[in-house]
């Protein structure tokens, strides 16, 4: 099935109610995604949810007013990003200078022509993704140069499984997840999912170098024994982070399963990462780990689940990008969600390709953060 892309969101604060259907009917007739909030607070709460491509907001509204509104985004990490437009019936230097004092993109008057409303909303755009695409092709050089790659390009061939994942990196720019294969031997192999928070250069600079950490520690447990557990190298990798000044205090969940094919055997341990979860027939089950985030202490508490597998069984290791996954109405996935999405696939179904459907039409192809899905099916 062909991607298109989606429509570029765009949140209009604005009390004044004919002013508001105007612009909205014109931001939804050239294209766009919009959502409509009355004052400041409620503009708030709706970027939040919505997670829009660029606010215009009044100036004048009542509870919470535009200037007060810009502060409480630029209070936000994330909301502060989001291009900010003022819309004001006013001209005046000092207001316009007050604006541009917050960070603002540019002023569109109340009394502008659609035309050229539309106009200026485009041009900024259009400026953002050039930006984007320049963020892209920095971060891809920079990986070529390097020969790294966080996904892999390929799957895995083990005897006797299937594996696959479906990563989709946050508005395409190489994020903060990685996935990789180490295979132990010809009955072993270790499967690792992880997730750094943050987005752009740095979440992908710390992705690459966390999964140089945990190639590492596999190699270093597997030098030293022959008993293979996730929990073990989870140790090793939470020691080497927690000694390294440069990157323990930068936040990271990390899956590890191993799997024994001729046992027909998972090994699972994690580092404050989501469950996993085990689908058997009709039946999900999930398995929580209580280990620590990577690097928050010395000792990270990890411990090992075993899972005895069956022909038809599948395992999946996902990140937050799923789970946290909103729809229009700002409505997360959230791991119920996605149990339930499981229980409902049949057994003849690619359950992978069936959850990049669901996913497409749950989100609209608007994804707030990097998704990634490693799925392990028993055949």
């Amino acid at each position: 099935m062909a991607e298109t892309k989606a429509a570029n969101k765009i949140l209009l604060v604005e009390d004044e109610f004919n002013i508001a259907k105007l612009f909205s009917y014109n931001l939804t007739k050239a294209g766009y995604q919009c959502e409509v909030a009355t004052n400041g607070r409620e503009g708030y709460e709706k970027a939040i949810s919505f997670q829009p491509d660029l606010i215009i907001s009044d100036v004048m509204m009542p509870e919470v007013d535009g200037y007060e509104f810009r502060k409480m985004l630029l209070q936000n990490d994330e909301l502060k990003k989001i291009p900010f437009v003022f819309l004001t019936a006013k001209g005046e230097e000092d207001d316009i200078l007050q604006g541009y004092d917050l960070e603002i993109e540019d002023y569109i008057l109340k009394t502008s022509s659609p035309k050229v409303v539309l106009a200026k909303v485009s041009a900024i755009l259009k400026t953002l993704e050039k930006e984007r695409s320049k963020v892209v092709d920095e971060v891809s050089k920079a990986a070529d140069s390097m020969g790294v790659k966080v996904v892999p390009e390929d799957f895995p061939i083990f005897d006797g499984f299937e594996i696959k994942h479906w990563h989709q990196p946050h508005k395409n720019v190489p994020g903060g997840d990685f996935i990789d294969y180490i295979k132990i031997d010809d009955d072993n192999i270790v499967i690792v999912l992880g997730d750094t928070m943050g987005k752009r250069w740095g979440a992908w600079y710390f992705a690459v170098a966390y999964a140089g950490y945990v190639r590492s520690a596999t190699r270093f447990v597997l030098e030293a024994t022959k008993d293979y557990k996730p929990s073990t190298i989870l140790q090793k990798v939470n020691e080497s982070v927690f000694k390294d000044e440069r990157i323990s205090d930068v936040f990271i969940t990390l899956s590890i399963v191993i799997i024994n094919k001729s046992q027909k055997i998972a090994h699972y341990s994690g580092a404050g990462d989501l469950p996993l979860f085990l689908k058997s027939k009709s039946e999900v089950n999930s398995f929580i780990s209580n280990g620590l985030l990577l690097g928050f202490s010395q000792s990270g508490e990890y411990q090992d689940h075993e899972l005895n597998l069956q022909t038809g069984d599948e395992i999946f290791l996902v990140t937050d990008g799923i789970t946290e996954a909103r729809n229009s109405n700002g409505e997360m996935f959230r791991e119920e969600g996605f149990i339930e999405f499981l229980k409902n696939v049949s057994q003849n179904q690619d359950t992978l390709e069936e959850l990049k459907l669901k996913m497409q039409e749950f989100t609209s192809g608007n994804y707030d953060d990097d998704v990634s899905v490693i799925k392990i099916k028993v055949i």
